[in-house]
């Protein structure tokens, strides 16, 4: 390996000190991300007009479907990467981000020309009606027309360097683009400035992807001595075996995505009967309890290249201990956080709109969405753990739990149940089901491997 430090710490470096230099970077750059989301909201939540405001909740499904772009060929090659380094083949590593890296180009590229084509029926498959598609529209083509290719290829580059363990470099390219997001929303949004409400919104966040695109270039040129991620051309090809290698955990992880935006698209589309007041409300409530889920989901995120490179290397002791200690950190932190977001909702919401309806609505939201924040971190552990070790059917069959067994129903029986205000509760039952199973599945899998190999643990997978 070219970098012998990296080397120590999935190898030789005391438990505590590993999980806590490669999670703690990805959760700050999830936490700053999940920030510069809220940013879009807080800002146009300032014009106190709940039709912007809702443009910004409607399109939300759309952004959220380009993580299936990038879960296919993030996760996909970072897992790919972190086992072929265990396993200390190197070209393979090198190939594999090379094949990640144009892939996500090309489909970027695809995803942008698919949805200006057709952006009329996807306005209304979105929700949007003759208020608030508009403004939706505005916001759309600069964070999907142009914007596409930016956004994913920030996050793709972000896993590929992640992968080697280089968290922090990965963290700063993500943060940069975020921060300087943030930075701009005022300036683009609000009156005292460019004044264009939810499209200033969508063009701050189309210039901070390419400036986090840029910064994660000139990187890999600066490291290309130290580092095996590699995005020249002459290491792109198929190869039978890192194709397949990135698709079985990176398809699973992209369908995981493409059910969460039909999960998002069913609630955006219940609340919208509702008025714009509720969507608004539902928006604010739900990326307030963003904030812990990226936390939680950064921790998971984090360990990924430490579980792969042990799995992978045959450490199966020190990839338990990883994955334990960082439940633990998890289920703490968000007992914490539930009960203060159930104490504190609709103080919480008030700092983004100042309309007594939005408020009324959105602390009812958060109150439901908290209490499966506990549970939601266990379910986020075990996927990643699977997507780690290259066990995709694991980590598919979690997420067709999740959305098309348990919350899309549930929001269906919650609504009818408890019109509106039931849709906040959908989440905490799907979760209740998948940390049992989660917990069940990760204690069977540690026990069998003990006693199997890891090629019989991923055949079985």
């Amino acid at each position: 390996m070219k970098d012998k430090k990296k080397e120590y710490l999935f190898e030789s470096a005391p438990i505590p000190k590993a999980v806590l230099t490669l999670a703690i970077p990805t959760v700050i750059s999830a936490l700053v991300m999940v920030l510069y989301n809220l940013a879009d909201t807080y800002f146009v939540g300032m014009l106190n007009d709940p039709i912007q405001n809702s443009a910004v909740t409607l399109a939300a499904p759309l952004l959220l479907a380009f993580n299936a772009v990038n879960n296919l060929f993030g996760v996909g090659t970072s897992s790919m990467m972190s086992r072929a380094l265990g396993a200390k083949d190197y070209e393979t590593v090198s190939r594999s981000s090379a094949f990640g890296f144009y892939c996500s180009l090309f489909f970027s590229l695809v995803f942008s020309l698919v949805y200006t084509v057709f952006s009329g029926q996807f306005l209304s498959v979105l929700g949007a009606d003759e208020q608030t598609a508009a403004a939706t529209a505005e916001y759309l083509k600069w964070t999907v027309s142009f914007g596409a290719a930016p956004a994913i290829l920030n996050v793709v580059m972000a896993y590929l360097v992640r992968s080697e363990g280089a968290t922090l470099h990965a963290s700063i390219g993500t943060m940069s683009g975020c921060i300087l997001n943030m930075l701009l929303d005022p300036i683009f949004v609000l009156p005292e400035g460019l004044n264009m409400g939810s499209a200033g919104a969508g063009l701050a966040t189309f210039i901070s992807n390419c400036f986090a695109c840029g910064y994660f270039f000139v990187l890999i040129f600066a490291r290309r001595k130290k580092t095996y991620v590699c995005i020249n051309p002459k290491k792109f090809g198929f190869a039978k075996n890192i194709a397949f290698g990135i698709f079985a955990v990176g398809i699973p992880a992209c369908i995981q995505n493409l059910l969460n935006v039909t999960g998002m698209t069913v609630l955006n589309n219940f609340t919208a009967d509702f008025g714009a007041d509720a969507v608004a409300a539902m928006g604010i409530a739900y990326k307030v309890n963003m904030v812990p889920m990226n936390i939680a989901w950064g921790f998971s995120q984090g360990i990924m290249p430490l579980v792969s490179y042990n799995f992978s290397s045959g450490n199966a002791l020190r990839m338990k201990k990883s994955v334990f200690l960082t439940a633990k950190i998890s289920i703490s932190f968000l007992v914490c956080v539930s009960a203060s977001f159930f104490a504190f909702s609709g103080g919480v919401i008030s700092l983004f709109m100042d309309n007594k309806a939005v408020v009324s609505y959105g602390g009812a939201f958060l109150r439901g969405m908290c209490f499966g924040l506990p549970f939601l971190c266990l379910d986020f552990l075990a996927v990643n753990v699977f997507q780690a070790c290259g066990m995709g059917k694991k980590s598919l069959i979690f997420a067709l739990m999740r959305k098309i067994v348990l919350e899309i129903p549930a929001l269906f029986i919650l609504n009818a149940l408890f019109p509106l205000y039931g849709l906040a509760y959908a989440q905490l039952a799907a979760e209740l089901v998948l940390a049992a199973a989660a917990v069940t599945v990760l204690i069977k899998m540690f026990r069998k491997m003990g006693s199997k190999s890891t090629a019989d643990l991923i055949e079985k997978a």
